[in-house]
């Protein structure tokens, strides 16, 4: 064949096999079915810090039901709230943005017009997507007044309740009740109704029990399984508060609501091994709910692609930085367990110790189940450190509690800015408790520098009208009168 005739030839043949592969690839992309939706069971525990048998931060508590989901998926030991409180952890969650931008930093704050003005809940989106969506107990803070759901039931807290003993300053109680009487059991059997209910289409199910919530009520059976006298004592420090600045003190120190119990001279009577058993016993009675809702699912077909994830909504002070309660940017209110199972992505009983936010679960779910991206939320998707849980991740955990208060906590280091701008910073490496603050030590200033950088520049002004119409004052304000 001549040269010329050769050229002609292979360059007849290369376009032609480019076009023939363009036109093959064009056919196969509009033959190929679109990415299959994931089925989800979306679990939301109230005040359950990291008290979880597989984290082993208080070996005494018993969560087999938890610690089996644990073992199927991927374990984030250090996932943070995006909020020390209900209402701006959980509106903050279900929005994808942070409390410095939806400006709801308090439990009192009006979180419905905020998830109007901020668009799609994460439920709402998932029902745009073509999902049936169904809820119970406790997933908004309260009662949802707008669509988010097909179905939703709140169940109230029982007000009826049978006591075995009453145990003056306890916070809790046992209760001569079988399980069924619970609210919390109730919530998780309408959840089973909607996991055996047919569907043509993927169904997003979530579930929010209310234990361990105060009261700390629940059947005696559960108290049981923690005899008083083999109770442990978390380990505290005296006058762990000398080297906190004042508002952090102030904060520890509040008494009103939940923090009438946070006296020094409740540490040092038997309320306090009460109550721990108390709250043991209330992680133990909801473990075994969330035992009830895992047969229920893995008898069903979601199974079998579906993804779960359980979360807390924030932690919770037991006597630790002398403080009893929730609402602290310390380790004990900020930490709490999130767990993810996506077949196909996570590997059964992996751990990922990056620190990572509540905040990253909806864009995470977004990913996984395949529906249609914002890209317009606060937090990130987590679908990388799911496939990879040593993958580097230089992101901190963001907390903000309170407008202009925020705490950054990367895999080393906390560091806390107060409004009045006064810092602490915790080396979790050397000082896991957070008892030595080393921020007025020049040498960490890099540090402090490089964290402060994560910190919102801005905060959206609270707003000071709460869900019922009342005018509201934050807490605060008050500590600048």
């Amino acid at each position: 064949m001549k040269k010329n005739s050769r050229r002609k030839f292979l360059k007849k043949s290369i376009y032609g096999s480019i076009g023939t592969s363009l036109v093959c690839s064009l056919l196969s992309s509009c033959m190929q079915k679109p990415p299959v939706k994931r089925d989800v069971l979306f679990i939301a525990v109230d005040d359950l810090r990291d008290w979880v048998g597989y984290s082993h931060a208080f070996p005494q508590v018993k969560t087999p039901n938890i610690d089996r989901i644990a073992k199927r998926g991927l374990i984030f030991s250090n996932a943070y709230c995006a909020a020390p409180a209900c209402c701006p952890s959980r509106t903050s969650l279900l929005t994808g943005k942070s409390p410095a931008v939806t400006g709801v930093y308090e439990n009192a704050d009006r979180w419905p017009e905020t998830l109007r003005s901020e668009g799609m809940t994460l439920t709402s989106h998932f029902m745009q997507d073509g999902y049936y969506v169904a809820g119970s107990g406790k997933i908004y803070h309260g009662s949802p007044k707008y669509k988010h759901w097909h179905r939703y039931d709140l169940f109230p807290i029982m007000k009826k309740k049978e006591h075995g003993e009453i145990r003056p300053g306890a916070l809790g109680n046992p209760l001569d009740i079988p399980d069924e009487e619970m609210s919390d059991y109730k919530r998780v059997s309408r959840s089973i109704e909607d996991i055996n209910r047919k569907s043509k289409v993927s169904k997003f199910i979530a579930c929010g029990l209310i234990r361990p919530h105060l009261p700390w009520d629940v059947p005696k059976k559960y108290f049981d399984m923690y005899p008083l006298d083999e109770i442990n004592l978390p380990e505290v420090k005296e006058n762990d508060l000398d080297d906190c600045p004042e508002i952090a003190r102030s904060i520890a120190h509040k008494k009103e609501g939940d923090y009438q119990v946070a006296h020094k001279d409740v540490l040092k009577n038997e309320n306090w091994k009460y109550n721990i058993q108390a709250y043991l016993a209330s992680i133990t009675f909801a473990d075994a709910q969330i035992g009830r809702l895992i047969d229920a699912w893995d008898n069903s077909p979601m199974s079998k692609n579906g993804v779960i994830v359980l979360w807390g909504d924030h932690g919770w002070h037991l006597g630790e930085k002398e403080h009893w309660s929730k609402f602290t940017l310390w380790e004990e209110g900020t930490r709490t367990p999130l767990l993810f199972v996506v077949p196909g992505i996570t590997k059964p009983g992996t751990i990922c110790k990056t620190p990572v936010s509540l905040l990253d679960i909806y864009p995470t779910l977004m990913n996984t189940c395949n529906i249609h991206k914002r890209y317009d939320l606060d937090g990130h998707d987590l679908t990388p450190l799911l496939q990879n849980p040593e993958l580097p991740w230089e992101i901190a955990a963001v907390t903000i509690h309170g407008q202009g208060n925020a705490s950054a906590r990367d895999s080393r280091w906390r560091y806390i800015h107060y409004r009045d701008s006064s810092k602490e910073l915790y080396d979790h490496e050397n000082d896991p408790h957070e008892w030595n603050n080393l921020a007025t030590d020049k040498k960490y200033q890099s540090v402090i520098n490089r964290l402060h950088n994560q910190l919102p520049e801005h905060y959206t002004e609270r707003i000071k009208v709460n869900r019922w119409g009342k005018k509201t004052k934050s807490w605060f304000d008050s500590l600048s009168e």
